[in-house]
């Protein structure tokens, strides 16, 4: 019997640490073939999706993906973001959390499932909440390997916390 990994474990246990501080957790997601993502929203290959309960709708973390409803531009969107995508979760108001390592090489962001109701490329959206009329923050950029690599927990440059690459 293959074993299981602990990433969704992690994933679904600092999700709930950040739910249960007041906290919304953000997740960076390197885009690929198998990643379900609206294409407007991805920055070099990466994107940064709020999976809070208030953006989010029907959310399920699985042990192999992450699945979701989210509203972009007031359209609904289906995310599907393989685990093994992930490449971290962290509090988006202190950036406390988790960074993993993606071992397989970035596919090309081009070959992005479309999203469900997909249907142009707005590069100013901003996603609102699935079942809120409130407005959620645009994507922020996911931090950049080198950057991830440096030791540098960025508090001297008034950047937000390290995080800890966990294999």
């Amino acid at each position: 019997m293959q074993e299981i990994s602990t990433k969704p474990y992690l994933l679904r246990a600092l999700y709930e640490w950040c739910t249960d501080n007041g906290f919304t957790p953000h997740i960076a997601v390197r885009v690929d073939n198998r990643t379900r993502v609206p294409r407007q929203f991805v920055r070099d290959g990466e994107i940064v999706l709020n999976i809070s309960f208030d953006a989010t709708s029907q959310l399920q973390m699985g042990n192999e993906m992450v699945e979701f409803h989210a509203r972009f531009s007031g359209k609904s969107h289906k995310i599907e973001v393989p685990v093994s995508n992930v490449l971290a979760i962290y509090a988006r108001e202190n950036g406390q959390g988790m960074a993993f390592p993606v071992d397989a090489p970035p596919g090309d962001a081009d070959d992005v499932l479309p999203s469900a109701q997909e249907d142009g490329h707005d590069d100013e959206a901003v996603p609102v909440a699935a079942d809120a009329a409130q407005e959620a923050e645009a994507p922020e950029p996911a931090v950049s390997a080198p950057e991830k690599d440096k030791g540098d927990d960025g508090a001297a440059k008034g950047g937000k916390g390290h995080l800890k690459i966990v294999k």
